[in-house]
């Protein structure tokens, strides 16, 4: 990420107003850079550090797309697009995870994500795509199964290098924690984040375009029905693609432009990131003032006295 003479300035602030009155506030920061590591506009500091959590995801489908796994096993885009998804268990999403297994002959008690709460299958927890185009990988390279969630395992060591090169760090320079669906996860600044998703926007790369395409053209695997990134996508088709982390996290990348952008809430609401995001994404002219009015009147308001509005804006560098 290459610094500009100035990477910091005022952070954003999301208020919960009730009738008009301020009742909850939540700060905010947000870096946008291109896909050479430029930090091109910011609000509050690109090198606030936080774990990027399943905002990695595309990239670690990474290794679904560059070994070969995808011929070997015949997958699709739908397969693609579930393996970076988050999903909510629907059988629509469960079926295309069981379906990776079924292909790559895993059982599918080789899954070491957990079961949800109220469930009866890891297939049913959200990351369960992830974990299946990693068990295709190790089934495809003659990897062991029963480990791949370690830091070590040769699956996960892959994920690093391709992180860290699209980067340009040295992967050892990574500080890792695991994720809670057990995988490990990266603490990354969010000038790094944004660069990612700029990376994985700006159609230079074939491997990453192809996540892109079945993100894309099938919202509804990488999230669910009313989830901000499905909505978003199809909201905006062909112009975003979007991918929400945990506590706050919400990364954006503006297909055909190589930009990103990535936000974390510095308290983790889930409500705040959505708000933020679809305030910058106006700002920025990356979706249609319709399409950012569908997705306010879905995610800022709750209801008959409650709303939430954004102060700030990014600063140009």
């Amino acid at each position: 990420m290459t610094m500009g003479k100035r990477t910091q300035a005022t952070v954003l602030e999301v208020r919960l107003l009730r009738e008009g009155i301020i009742e909850s506030r939540h700060i905010v920061q947000a870096v946008v850079c291109d896909d050479r590591g430029r930090v091109l506009s910011v609000a509050g500091n690109a090198e606030t550090a936080t774990f990027v959590r399943s905002a990695l995801k595309p990239f670690q489908a990474l290794a679904v797309t560059t070994t070969g796994t995808l011929e070997r096993y015949d997958l699709s885009d739908r397969d693609l697009a579930i393996i970076a998804s988050s999903h909510k268990g629907t059988i629509e999403q469960v079926r295309q995870v069981f379906n990776i297994l079924w292909r790559a002959d895993v059982d599918p008690t080789a899954l070491q994500c957990p079961i949800p709460q109220g469930k009866r299958s890891p297939l049913q927890y959200n990351c369960s795509g992830k974990h299946a185009g990693m068990l295709a990988v190790c089934q495809q390279r003659h990897w062991p199964l029963n480990n791949y969630l370690d830091r070590k395992h040769p699956m996960q060591q892959l994920i690093l290098g391709k992180v860290a090169e699209l980067l340009r760090m040295p992967a050892e320079e990574f500080i890792s924690a695991h994720d809670d669906c057990g995988v490990p996860t990266y603490l990354m600044q969010l000038g790094q984040m944004a660069s990612l998703y700029a990376l994985l926007a700006s159609s230079s790369n074939l491997d990453m375009e192809r996540i892109i395409r079945a993100m894309t053209h099938h919202p509804v695997l990488v999230a669910g029905d009313g989830e901000f990134d499905t909505e978003l996508m199809r909201l905006a088709p062909g112009e975003v693609v979007s991918k929400a982390g945990a506590e706050g996290v919400q990364c954006i990348g503006r297909l055909g432009e190589g930009m990103g952008l990535a936000i974390k809430v510095m308290d983790g609401a889930k409500r705040a990131k959505y708000a933020v995001a679809i305030h910058l994404l106006q700002q920025m002219g990356w979706i249609s003032p319709s399409a950012a009015e569908t997705l306010a009147e879905k995610f800022m308001t709750f209801g008959k006295y409650t709303r939430l509005e954004v102060v700030g804006e990014l600063s140009l560098l």
